[in-house]
C-alpha cells in the first residue's frame, strides 16, 4: 500500500539578493503579490494537495517569515471589535497550529540539495513533498495537489516538469522523457543545468518534488555538483541509476518565476487581473497606460 504525502519541506534559506535592497529587512518569501505574500502561496498549494506537517529549512534573518505564521491575538481582537469578519477570516488562513509547522537551520548555503538534506530527521520514512516558494503555479487545480494524485497510481519519485525553450535549459534540471499536458511519464535520465545543445530534451524541472526517503540517503554520499552546491537533480537521478523509479509530471497551469524581478512582476499583473475585486479597475488602468504609450511613440 502506498503510503499518502504528509508531509512537505520549503526551502526558504536563500538571501533573497536578486530584491535587494527589499530583501535587506524583509525575507524575499514574504514579499507581497497583490495581497498574499509568495510563502502564503505555496502554503494554500500544500494544503489543497493534503499536506499536514510543514517543514521550513531557513536561514539567520528569517525571523519575519516565522512570526507570519504566528497567531496575532491583539490584530484579531481589533477585527472582531470592529466587526471586520471578512478580514478576521483572512487573517485566520495565515496562522498555523502548534505542532503543524517546524523550522530547521540551514548554516551554510550549499544549495537545495543540502537544505532538503537538513530536514532529514522530520522526514523519517515517508514520502514528501518539496515546493519551492519562488515558483508560483496559477491553475484552475493546484499543481502539488495534481501530482499528490498522479503520484497516488505511480509511487517512486516525481518532479514536476514544464516545457521550456531550448536555449534556457541552461537555467534548469532538465528530463530525459516526454510527456503530455496533465499526466506522469517515466524519466530515464536527469542532468543539472546543461548547454542547450548538450540538453536531452526542453522539458525542464520546475519546483514542485514528491520524493521518497531514500533521497535522504542518497545526499548524504553526494559530493558539491554544479555551482559548488550539493544538487537535489543529482540525488533524483542517483534513484533512475539504481533503478528504481522517477517519474515527470507535466501539470496543468501557468507557472511565474517569481525570483526573478520580471517574472514577479508577470505574476503581479496577472494575479491582479484574475481577482474579482481588482480585474476590472486594474484592467482599465493598463489599457490607459498602454494608448498613452502608444499615442506619444
Amino acid at each position: 500500500m502506498k503510503k499518502r504525502v504528509t508531509k512537505a519541506i520549503f526551502p526558504v534559506a536563500g538571501k533573497g539578493t536578486r530584491f535587494l535592497p527589499a530583501t535587506k529587512s524583509v525575507p524575499k518569501e514574504i514579499m507581497t503579490l497583490v495581497d498574499r505574500p509568495l510563502i502564503q502561496y505555496a502554503i494554500d498549494e500544500a494544503r489543497a494537495a493534503g499536506i499536514k506537517e510543514f517543514i521550513f529549512v531557513t536561514s539567520r534573518g528569517k525571523s519575519a517569515l516565522e512570526d507570519y505564521f504566528d497567531h496575532s491575538p491583539d490584530l484579531e481582537n481589533t477585527l472582531r471589535k470592529a466587526g471586520k469578519d471578512d478580514l478576521l477570516e483572512t487573517l485566520k488562513s495565515t496562522n498555523m497550529d502548534s505542532g503543524a509547522i517546524a523550522y530547521i537551520r540551514q548554516h551554510k548555503a550549499l544549495g537545495l540539495g543540502h537544505a532538503v538534506w537538513c530536514a532529514r530527521r522530520l522526514i523519517g520514512n515517508e514520502p514528501f513533498a518539496v515546493i519551492l516558494p519562488d515558483d508560483v503555479i496559477a491553475g484552475q487545480t493546484p499543481c502539488l495537489q495534481q501530482m499528490v494524485e498522479a503520484h497516488a497510481e505511480t509511487g517512486g519519485c516525481m518532479v514536476a516538469a514544464m516545457e521550456v525553450q531550448r536555449d534556457k535549459t541552461s537555467s534548469y534540471g532538465v528530463l530525459d522523457g516526454h510527456g503530455e499536458m496533465g499526466s506522469s511519464f517515466p524519466v530515464s535520465g536527469m542532468v543539472e543545468k546543461p548547454n542547450p545543445q548538450d540538453a536531452p530534451s526542453n522539458l525542464a524541472v520546475i519546483g514542485r518534488y514528491i520524493l521518497t526517503p531514500d533521497i535522504m540517503r542518497n545526499l548524504s554520499r553526494i559530493k558539491t555538483g554544479s555551482g559548488g552546491e550539493i544538487q537535489l537533480t543529482d540525488a533524483i537521478a542517483a534513484e533512475i541509476d539504481e533503478e528504481r523509479e522517477v517519474f515527470g509530471y507535466q501539470f496543468r497551469g501557468e507557472r511565474f518565476d517569481c525570483g526573478s524581478k520580471a517574472g514577479f512582476l508577470q505574476a503581479t499583473v496577472a494575479f491582479g487581473l484574475a481577482r474579482e475585486d481588482l480585474g476590472a479597475e486594474f484592467s482599465n488602468y493598463l489599457h490607459d497606460l498602454m494608448s498613452t504609450r502608444r499615442a506619444a511613440q
